[in-house]
């Protein structure tokens, strides 16, 4: 009976998603509108661009044969929205993004030459950042250019290397100001109070991630009773691509360290789906004692999938799959060596594998 109760309660969610009418999932919002000419007739194939000058972030859609264009999983920010047509003037507006509810913006185009028209502004609006709380927005572009070199701990060091206020601390933990154990992590509108580290849990990759707001001061009262650092996360979404896009990755460095991954995004304007694969390996995973590493071989692997169906305007699914594993030694240092003393399991850690002498192997998932 609990199983036939299982089936069914999947076979209604997966026929009736449970979203508010035209409202996205997670903590990332929506632009959606009309391009239409003076006439209030629909313009097809016009270029939709919005832009956030800060972060570097863009998204690019095609107006469809009625006019109508949808820009998704873009996180909260302030955005330059241009439209472009063969024959019209550009029309340019600022929309800012803050919550899930989509933002409906109508653009009517003007004929090429037909106006003209001269403004004088004292500044760039969308040059600025309205939200009083402290924070820090990076973009995929910002995160492929941090030195993120720490195996198994690439979010942990995305974060440390983004943020001011923020220090490193031993196998992937880091301090903001305050307590660590005071941290949340938001991925896509879902709050995950774990302590992220190589030792204690498995992290997201960065592969998967398309942006992070990092809240460093008086979070919002959204995000709980978490005083000192509220990481937003938005992960990769291949809605709206229209296309297979995908990026290979690999390298390898002293003690034994390589890692490389995959990240792979197909999609449409209803279905889109980003798969993210990462694995590495090092004979220097965790911080060691010693400057050369005795027994501390270590390896972490990470499968990521994001799958997003929306068949209307009034109906959502999405769906995220993570599963990782880290395989861990813990280190031995000269004293210990010479001692005859084993070593025990960290905290967080089980299941120890093997145990010679003064080794003890541990495997945490």
């Amino acid at each position: 009976m609990r199983i036939l109760a299982g089936v069914a309660v999947l076979a209604f969610v997966l026929v009736h998603p449970f979203t508010a009418p035209g409202q996205s999932l997670g903590n990332a919002g929506t632009i959606e509108g009309t391009v239409v000419d003076p006439s209030g007739a629909a313009v097809a194939k016009a270029l939709v661009t919005v832009h956030n000058p800060i972060t570097g972030y863009s998204q690019t859609t095609i107006s469809g044969a009625d006019g109508s264009f949808r820009l998704n999983n873009l996180p909260s920010n302030p955005y330059h929205l241009e439209v472009k047509a063969a024959g019209f003037a550009p029309f340019n507006e600022d929309v800012t993004v803050r919550s899930s509810l989509p933002v409906q913006v109508k653009t009517a185009l003007q004929v090429a030459g037909s106006t003209e028209q001269i403004t004088v502004e004292g500044g760039s609006a969308d040059l600025l950042e309205t939200d009083p709380a402290a924070h820090v927005d990076v973009d995929r572009a910002a995160i492929a250019k941090l030195p993120t070199v720490d195996p198994g701990a690439g979010l942990s060091q995305a974060i440390v290397n983004s943020t001011g206020g923020v220090a490193a601390d031993g196998n992937g933990f880091f301090h903001p100001l305050g307590d660590h154990a005071q941290v949340s992590f938001r991925i896509d509108g879902q709050n995950i109070s774990d302590q992220q580290s190589k030792v204690f849990s498995t992290q997201l990759p960065v592969t998967a991630v398309q942006s992070m707001e990092l809240v460093s001061g008086t979070p919002e009262a959204q995000f709980g009773d978490k005083t000192s650092l509220v990481a937003n996360i938005t992960t990769r979404t291949g809605l709206g691509l229209n296309r297979v896009s995908g990026s290979v990755y690999g390298d390898y460095g002293k003690f034994g360290t390589g890692s490389g991954g995959v990240g792979l995004g197909w999609g449409n304007a209803r279905f889109g789906n980003f798969l993210a694969v990462d694995a590495t390996r090092s004979g220097r995973f965790l911080d060691t004692p010693e400057f050369m590493p005795y027994h501390d071989v270590g390896n972490n692997e990470t499968f990521f999938d994001r799958m997003d169906f929306q068949p209307g305007q009034n109906d959502a699914l999405h769906l995220n799959l993570f599963a990782a594993r880290n395989w861990i030694q813990i280190p031995n240092d000269l004293d210990q060596l010479a001692q005859d003393q084993p070593s025990a399991c960290s905290p967080g850690t089980s299941r120890p594998a093997t145990s010679t002498r003064s080794i003890r192997t541990c495997c945490s998932r």
